[in-house]
């Protein structure tokens, strides 16, 4: 916990809004998606989908392939501490939700379906999309499934599967546009799925690491993404690691708070 709170304090101190962008993509993506202030309808549906989860009382038994739980201590959980303590965020999916929206992918791959939360910003954000989501846990996934056939999100396939076996088979023969890696946070099997996946992306590809602060591990392999010759343009948002491969453009990192109240709000404690 002291890493995250040293690493938030970090960013917070040396992120950016839209001042003093001066790439015209990434000015764009910020100004046009991170600050959109719309109230989309699909906000609602993402919050009665949330609503539901957190009202189930019933347990299941978890199969965890990644790197552990800070929270959890047994693998039998509720289903709403899942929704409560492991799901996106509220803000952060109504932030997935305007990505999706915002570049339109027509491919979409998600590497952790777990309750579907993320997944329904994903399919609500793009509606034309075909959306692939992976997920090693069975029961976990039976429940997003419910979920999604629940809310008439028809666009997504959910995959049972080790995130692994998918994709150096069926997962690397695709061209994604956009890739949400929320599986394993560990440094090994985050740059085992980049590296494997790099001869899908193409110039308007969109992939977004989860959770890139979450250990040192984490942010050794977000240090290795970020400098690896194909990336062209980075974002951290201290949730997620953004990347592309825009070939026409200079090699460039930006550290951007989608929330810009946060650190107004910081800044003038510390003036005070």
């Amino acid at each position: 916990m002291n890493h995250l709170v040293k690493a938030y304090l970090k960013f917070l101190l040396h992120s950016k809004s839209e001042h003093g962008i001066h790439s015209p993509f990434v000015f764009d993506l910020v100004t046009k998606c991170f600050y959109d202030n719309s109230h989309y309808s699909e906000y609602t549906t993402l919050k009665n989908y949330r609503k539901t989860l957190l009202e189930n009382k019933n347990t299941i038994e978890v199969t965890d392939f990644g790197a552990g739980s800070r929270v959890f201590k047994s693998n039998t959980r509720y289903i709403s501490a899942i929704a409560k303590n492991a799901g996106i965020s509220p803000k952060n999916a109504q932030l997935l939700f305007r990505v999706a929206h915002y570049f339109q992918s027509e491919t979409i791959l998600e590497i952790g379906t777990s309750l579907g939360l993320a997944t329904s910003a994903l399919a609500l954000g793009s509606k034309k999309s075909k959306i692939t989501s992976l997920e090693g846990c069975s029961n976990t996934l039976n429940i997003a499934k419910t979920q999604l056939e629940k809310f008439n999100l028809d666009s997504v396939q959910l995959i049972p599967t080790e995130f692994s076996n998918y994709l150096n088979t069926e997962g690397r023969q695709q061209h994604w546009k956009l890739i949400y890696f929320d599986g394993n946070h560990s440094k090994k099997a985050t740059i085992a799925y980049f590296e494997v996946l790099l001869s899908t992306a193409t110039n308007d590809s969109v992939w977004i690491f989860d959770d890139i602060h979450w250990s040192k591990d984490m942010e050794e392999a977000w240090k290795i993404i970020q400098n690896h010759p194909k990336v062209t343009v980075t974002i951290d948002t201290f949730q997620w690691g953004m990347v592309f491969f825009r070939k026409e453009q200079k090699k460039e990192h930006f550290i951007i708070n989608p929330n810009r109240s946060i650190r107004s709000h910081l800044f003038k404690k510390i003036r005070l």
